[in-house]
């Protein structure tokens, strides 16, 4: 039973992120699968909840990953450059075509915009988490881990609207600089002690 429901959830994630929230049918998950359209709706009673348990589904995958990331015994420092490289859409995070997506269809969605509101929530509190780490075992200085998380993650977030969406407009050796630039900036230090740090 709950393979199943793994299976019709990664089915759901793929085929918004092929045909978008507003496109995607039942009846599509279903034939991802080759299954009948009442067993997508035995577990999910309406196309709302599955896609609302895809997009918990997929946030849940790369909220274990982040923390996996932060949690390595290791600096504070090599940790949030680790997750962040990690995060930015010239890592080795999948979905951003799957977050576009649902921030966009959450402008229409009230429930979709609830369960995207409440799935950003855990990711910046670990990066504000290590943050604040980082700032107590004086590896470096930030007066504010919280602004210092939800900047770095909104400058991450746009430029992965910007290189999904906009192919070509900027490149990833560009975006991946300015990513560094900006984490040495939050964590007042200079571009090249935050390169030697993390070598």
């Amino acid at each position: 039973m709950a393979e199943r429901r793994q299976e019709l959830l990664r089915a759901a994630i793929g085929q918004i992120e092929a045909r978008g929230v507003a496109a995607v049918r039942i009846a599509d998950v279903a034939s991802a699968l080759g299954v009948s359209n009442a067993l997508v709706l035995y577990h999910f009673s309406t196309k709302e909840k599955l896609v609302a348990a895809a997009f918990t589904h997929a946030a849940e995958d790369d909220l274990a990953h982040l923390r996996k990331l932060l949690g390595r015994r290791t600096s504070a420092l090599r940790r949030l450059r680790s997750a962040v490289r990690w995060y930015a859409p010239t890592g080795q995070a999948k979905g951003w075509r799957l977050w576009i997506e649902g921030w966009g269809a959450a402008l229409r969605v009230p429930a979709l915009r609830v369960v995207t509101r409440y799935l950003a929530t855990p990711g910046k509190a670990a990066i504000t988490e290590v943050i604040a780490e980082g700032v107590a075992g004086g590896e470096f200085r930030c007066p504010d881990p919280a602004g210092a998380a939800l900047r770095l993650t909104a400058l991450l977030d746009g430029l992965a609207v910007q290189m999904t969406a906009y192919t070509g407009a900027v490149s990833r050796a560009r975006a991946q600089e300015w990513v560094d630039d900006a984490l040495a900036r939050e964590l007042g230090l200079d571009r090249a002690a935050l390169t030697a740090a993390v070598r």
